[in-house]
């Protein structure tokens, strides 16, 4: 069973709930919509151009609906969490750094960039999610072993307490 890192909560919630109610609109986006999305991320990722808008358009839902709630589910473990977020987040990394106009020379946003260039925060929370959770395994780790070591000296001084016992009827 997985227990829930407090630490991470509010970071799997505003995020998950926010990308969640992203998919939800975009499930019931209109032609238009699909269209504009669809010819936005194909001239970024050419082979999406095969696709009709609105297939892409209920793929691109399912896909945010997933990892909105990969993010909310408390059974999902937060470097898993983590691994999809930092995914779904490099893919709309990937849109801001390859579509021309988004951003100058430097890689600051244009006004058409900001809306996407503003996402960057996703990746540093994706990474915050499969990164925080390092210390917390050692630490479990060394009290895993800790609890091994007592239960071996445990039986060690058992196992000698019957020996000296044994002796002493002996004698």
């Amino acid at each position: 069973m997985t227990t829930v890192d407090l630490a991470q909560v509010p970071q799997r919630l505003a995020t998950g709930a926010f990308i969640l109610n992203s998919g939800l609109q975009k499930w019931s986006g209109d032609e238009e919509t699909a269209a504009g999305l669809h010819g936005f991320a194909s001239g970024t990722y050419p082979f999406l151009k095969d696709m009709d808008p609105p297939t892409f358009l209920k793929a691109l839902a399912v896909g945010e609906m997933a990892v909105g709630g990969t993010l909310l589910a408390p059974f999902v473990p937060g470097r898993l969490a983590g691994l999809v977020l930092s995914g779904f987040s490099a893919g709309m990394l990937g849109l801001y750094l390859r579509t021309p106009g988004m951003h100058d020379g430097n890689f600051r946003p244009t006004q058409q960039g900001t809306p996407i260039a503003k996402d960057i925060w996703m990746l540093g929370i994706g990474v915050a999610l499969v990164l925080g959770n390092g210390a917390r395994r050692a630490e479990r780790k060394a009290e895993r072993r800790v609890a091994k070591a007592e239960k071996r000296a445990a039986i060690a001084e058992l196992k000698a307490g019957k020996k000296a016992e044994k002796l002493a009827a002996r004698n």
